[in-house]
C-alpha cells in the first residue's frame, strides 16, 4: 500500500493491516488518529515511539498470538498476511529434524523459565544465530527479558509495518 492511500483508506481496513503487524489494538487507534502522514519515515517514526508505551500486559497478548520459532503447527493459526510475514522473517531458519528439536526443547525451556515465548526478530538469521541467541537470553534474568522481548516485538511491528507502506 502507498502512503497516499494509507492516509485516506478506512479505519477498519487499517486495523487490520496494523493488527498484522502486531496484536496490540491502542497502537494501531493511536496511528490510525494521526492521519495524514507526509512520509513512511515520519509513520515509521511516529510508530516507533508509540512501541515504547506498550505495557507488558499489551505485549503479552500479542505474544500469545505469535508463532513460536521454527513452530510449523503455531503458523497454521495465523491469517494468511500473518503467515506470509512469518515465512518471509523465517526462511532462514533450517527445519531439518535436528534444528526442529534443538528449537523446540529451546522454546520448551524458554517458556518454563521465563512463562512466555522466545521472541526474536528472525529477518536475516540463520538457525545457528537464533539457537545461539536462544541460549544466551536463556541465561538473562526476567527483568531484562521482558526488556529484550519488548524490543523484537517492536522491531518485528515496524518490520513489518515498513514491507506494507511505501512512499
Amino acid at each position: 500500500m502507498f502512503l497516499a492511500e494509507f492516509n485516506q483508506a478506512p479505519s477498519e481496513q487499517l486495523k487490520t493491516l496494523l493488527n498484522n503487524c502486531v496484536h496490540i489494538p491502542a497502537w494501531a487507534e493511536k496511528i490510525i488518529s494521526e492521519r495524514p502522514y507526509s512520509s513512511t519515515s515520519v509513520l515509521l517514526g511516529y510508530a516507533e515511539q508509540l512501541s515504547h508505551t506498550w505495557s507488558w500486559q499489551e505485549i503479552q497478548a500479542a505474544l500469545a498470538t505469535h508463532p513460536k520459532i521454527g513452530e510449523r503447527q503455531a503458523k497454521k493459526q495465523l491469517n494468511a498476511k500473518e503467515q506470509d510475514f512469518s515465512a518471509k522473517e523465517q526462511a532462514g531458519i533450517s527445519l531439518d529434524e535436528q534444528t526442529q528439536q534443538a528449537l523446540l526443547q529451546g522454546n520448551l525451556e524458554y517458556e518454563q523459565k521465563f512463562g512466555f515465548i522466545f521472541l526474536i526478530k528472525a529477518a536475516g538469521l540463520s538457525s545457528e544465530d537464533i539457537l545461539k541467541k536462544l541460549h544466551q537470553r536463556l541465561q538473562n534474568n526476567l527483568a531484562i527479558e521482558k526488556v529484550i522481548v519488548h524490543e523484537q516485538l517492536a522491531a518485528i511491528a515496524l518490520l513489518r509495518l515498513s514491507q506494507e507502506v511505501q512512499t
